[in-house]
């Protein structure tokens, strides 16, 4: 139990494992110790003890009044405070109850015992302490002293602080006075850089300033310094000014002093390019004479060479400058189309010359001056009119017959000489536009790796001679892409290159419809070639523009041929022959082979040939119905067998139904032929025969026809007496010549026709003699000539011939 406990006598027992009984002077001692042993039991004891009569309000954590709440609160301490007796302190309170018998029945007097014995201690301790008084007088002394000590310690430390303080105040000026030496000095530092920096990026060396007020643009060396200076005049004006710097006085007078120079130089600039674009003009004057003979055109790459020494000029006064690189750009244009289309219409007048041999024969296909424009219209078509094989040379006209020229005077040699003159001028063309075409955009600083298109619009606006323009900032509007501004340039500078070359294929359409051919294959490799490069370049634009005249001049060539196959006459007393346009389709047909062997426009021909081999078809057809003195089946054999011979030999894949057609035609009009032919050596003997069978068909038996009366034995004897192997063999070589008269030479079918029929003639024998064999058995009836007679009697009559 702890030692406060047993200071007082408690009224109150408690039953443990012995009787004890505890007294209380007061009621709230009593409730004080009842919950103290209460939490005891509560908070130590793993079996807890059961409290019997005790209220509940004294078996509860906290007490709710003031008063009780500081009890409990002391007891809490006091509970605490408590700690278990270790095993020293147990020992030795067994020893003092051991001194003492009655320690634990009377615990009073325990008490009381111990209280006495505290009283002597306290006694003894008292003693001690008067015993010392000296001491402590010495003590005090000592205290005293060291009170004035720290008294004089505090004076000098007031002191002291005194000093201090100002001190303090010394440093803090110090302090703030380093502290405005450093803000001078970052101030300093910062104002230094702005300045640096000004003088670096906005300061001009003096020679570049030189070189843009004097600078020789007419040499390499100063081109180049003046290409330097505009570059560092140029970063000069760029640079990226701070915040501030624009409202410096120094730095306004700079961008004046800059953008007067830029303003000067770019006058001088321009100024000088305009001269080199006039001298220009007049350097290439000088060649025109020369290559006026030949058919070339003027190079211009060494003027596109040195004016390449100016690009870096311009591409700096295409941003610095636009309105001049505008005037620039306008003048180019000017001058330059005016030089090119004094070069462009000698070339094409040279052209011309070469075409028609001679300044005066080219006057009969309406040139006229130097100019080489055609004038008049195309003459009109002549007729065509078939006449006899002995003078076909005569005929009035023919399909090649297009203008005033007649077949004889054009060759292969004409055509070849046309076909070459032409790849000529597309050869200097295109090399010419092309490399002024890179010139442009190396030299205008444009771009032309882009696929926009060119409106007429703009073309035409181009043509005007204006680019448009920004009205507020001078940059230019979007156009649609800079390819649109090379196009329109290159409208402008080669506006003559269409015109001319429509008349030059005008030309070549009146001198032959046939140069159409070679004109549309040149063309369409050209285009293909130039559209391959660029799809929206000036050139392919322009050459696909001049194709389609190329095309429809071609269409053109069809079509005439065609209306003068279906307003072909022919001659009433001459026989026929090959027909004039089937001799004509076949050398149009060769000729399309050889100028058409790989073109990229195959298809073109295809179509044509299409058109004509059908209207070849309808119009031969036309004739032989019309055909007074040659047979229709004489006009249908010859010139199928000849259309045929054309298409199997050319090998034309659009054609081979047209091929199988014609060869069908010419195999059934030749058998014709040679059945109607024969009918009038033995007609007798054919309408007799022709009337047996007419009797079998009629139902009466082959072996009674013999009893028919107008067909008996007697009657056959009698038809087969008429025709002896010698009126046999005389009517046969009037058949031939009669056959002779209907076919012409230039074909040489003769034997062909013959050969046929003396097949036929075998195979009619043949048949007689087997209808004489059925219908008059046994009457020993025969023909008077045998098939070896009949052998004979042809080869003779051809070798006689």
């Amino acid at each position: 139990m702890p030692k406060m406990l047993l200071k007082k006598i408690l009224n109150l027992t408690c039953i443990l494992d012995k009787v004890y009984k505890w007294v209380a002077s007061s009621t709230a001692e009593k409730n004080t110790f009842i919950s103290c042993i209460w939490k005891l039991n509560q908070r130590y004891l793993r079996k807890k003890i059961d409290f019997v009569n005790v209220s509940a309000q004294l078996l509860e954590e906290s007490v709710p009044s003031g008063e009780n709440q500081s009890v409990a609160g002391g007891d809490e301490e006091a509970v605490d405070e408590y700690q278990e007796l270790n095993a020293r302190e147990e020992q030795d309170i067994e020893i003092m109850m051991e001194g003492c018998e009655y320690a634990i029945s009377n615990a009073e007097a325990f008490a009381e015992k111990l209280s006495r014995e505290l009283q002597v201690l306290d006694g003894a301790n008292i003693q001690s302490i008067m015993a010392s008084e000296k001491q402590v007088n010495i003590l005090m002394t000592l205290l005293d002293e060291a009170l004035k000590e720290v008294d004089q310690i505090e004076l000098k430390l007031s002191s002291y602080e005194e000093m201090l303080q100002s001190v303090k105040e010394q440093m803090d000026q110090i302090s703030e006075s380093n502290h405005l030496i450093h803000l001078s000095n970052t101030n300093n530092v910062k104002l230094l850089s702005e300045i640096e920096f000004l003088v670096n990026h906005m300061d001009l060396a003096k020679g570049h300033i030189k070189a843009l007020h004097e600078g020789d643009l007419a040499s390499s060396r100063g081109i180049e310094a003046c290409t330097n200076a505009a570059d560092a005049l140029l970063q000069c004006m760029n640079v990226a000014l701070r915040p501030g710097h624009d409202m410096l006085y120094a730095v306004k007078q700079q961008q004046q002093r800059f953008s007067d120079l830029r303003e000067q130089f770019a006058r001088r600039l321009a100024s000088h390019l305009n001269n080199v674009f006039v001298q220009q003009g007049h350097d290439q004057s000088s060649t025109l004479a020369q290559h006026s003979i030949e058919l070339t055109l003027p190079n211009h790459h060494p003027f596109h060479r040195d004016l390449l020494r100016y690009a870096k000029l311009m591409e700096w006064l295409k941003s610095t400058e636009y309105g001049k690189y505008e005037g620039l750009t306008k003048n180019y244009m000017d001058y330059l189309s005016r030089l090119y289309e004094r070069e462009i219409k000698d070339f094409f007048e040279v052209a011309k010359i070469k075409m028609t041999g001679t300044t005066k024969e080219g006057k009969k296909f309406g040139l006229h001056g130097s100019s080489g424009k055609l004038t008049g219209s195309t003459s009109s078509l002549n007729k065509l009119s078939v006449q006899g094989s002995g003078n076909r040379r005569s005929q009035s006209s023919s399909l090649l017959d297009m203008g005033n020229m007649s077949a004889s005077d054009l060759d292969v040699a004409d055509r070849t000489k046309f076909d070459k003159i032409f790849e000529q001028v597309l050869s200097e063309l295109e090399p010419l536009c092309l490399a002024e075409q890179d010139f442009i955009s190396k030299f205008f600083k444009l771009q032309q790796h882009q696929s926009m298109g060119t409106t007429t619009n703009e073309a035409e606006e181009m043509d005007g001679g204006t680019l448009s323009r920004s009205h507020n900032s001078g940059v230019p509007q979007a156009i649609s892409s800079e390819k649109d501004m090379i196009r329109q340039m290159m409208i402008k500078i080669f506006r003559c290159i269409e015109p001319e070359l429509n008349n030059l294929i005008a030309l070549g359409d009146k001198i032959d419809s046939f140069n159409s051919l070679y004109m549309l294959v040149k063309m369409s490799h050209h285009v293909w070639t130039a559209q391959n490069v660029d799809p929206a370049s000036f050139l392919s634009t322009t050459l696909g523009n001049v194709l389609v005249t190329v095309k429809r001049n071609f269409d053109k060539c069809i079509s005439n041929q065609i209306k003068q196959m279906e307003e072909v006459k022919i001659s009433k007393k001459s026989k026929v022959g090959i027909l004039t346009f089937v001799a004509e389709f076949e050398e149009f047909a060769a000729l399309a082979e050889s100028i058409f062997k790989n073109a990229e426009r195959r298809g073109d021909l295809d179509k044509a040939y299409i058109k004509l081999i059908r209207s070849v078809f309808i119009n031969v057809e036309k004739v032989a119905n019309e055909s007074q003195k040659t047979p229709r089946d004489v006009v249908m054999m010859e010139n199928f067998h000849r259309i045929f011979a054309t298409l199997s030999r050319l090998k034309i894949s659009c054609l081979e139904a047209e091929k199988k057609e014609a060869k069908q035609k010419y195999t059934d009009h030749l058998q014709s032929y040679v059945i109607y032919s024969l009918g009038q050596p033995l007609e007798k003997l054919n309408h007799f025969f022709e009337g047996v069978e007419a009797r079998v068909a009629q139902g009466i038996r082959e072996e009674e026809v013999s009893y028919q009366l107008a067909f008996n034995k007697q009657e056959l004897r009698k038809v087969i007496k008429e025709y002896p192997g010698k009126e046999v063999k005389k009517g046969l070589d009037n058949l031939y010549k009669k056959v002779d008269k209907h076919l012409c030479e230039e074909e040489n079918l003769l034997q062909v026709v013959w050969h046929s029929m003396q097949d036929e003639f075998i195979r009619q024998y043949k048949h007689f003699e087997g209808l004489i064999a059925r219908c008059y058995p046994g009457s020993g009836v025969t023909m008077e000539f045998t098939i070896q007679d009949i052998l004979d009697y042809c080869s003779s009559i051809a070798q006689s011939h």
